[in-house]
């Protein structure tokens, strides 16, 4: 038998585009988030965009492109405290909440960006 992934039941990358779209859109309006980012936001959506469908069992696009994932060493050079954690997890599930899901996808993503966030706190 054959295990579906998340990336097929969303429907593959558009899906991710989407969701990174919306959510870097909360992020430039942010005043605690958009600090945290560089000027051109285009580079870092489209890494987002291809390391969330990877992970979700997509292609292996971003690891092409960028290698190995090391979520927390690619975020050891910004200082994220908690009030960074929470903006960004409000903004990402907010985003998550206005895309086309079927609702056990959006809770398995619900968790891993609650749990993933947690370990990006480094101050």
């Amino acid at each position: 038998m054959t295990e579906v992934t998340v990336f097929e039941v969303v429907g593959g990358q558009p899906f991710f585009d989407t969701l990174v779209e919306r959510f870097y859109a909360r992020v430039e309006a942010d005043p605690t988030l958009r600090p945290l980012y560089p000027a051109d936001l285009g580079p870092g959506m489209r890494a987002l965009a291809l390391f969330l469908g990877q992970y979700w069992g997509g292609p292996a696009d971003y690891s092409a492109e960028k290698g190995h994932p090391r979520l927390r060493m690619r975020h050891a050079p910004f200082a994220i405290g908690g009030p960074a954690r929470d903006a960004w997890l409000t903004a990402m599930l907010a985003a998550l909440d206005e895309v086309d899901a079927p609702e056990t996808a959006r809770q398995m993503m619900r968790e891993y960006f609650e749990m993933a966030s947690r370990a990006m706190i480094n101050t």
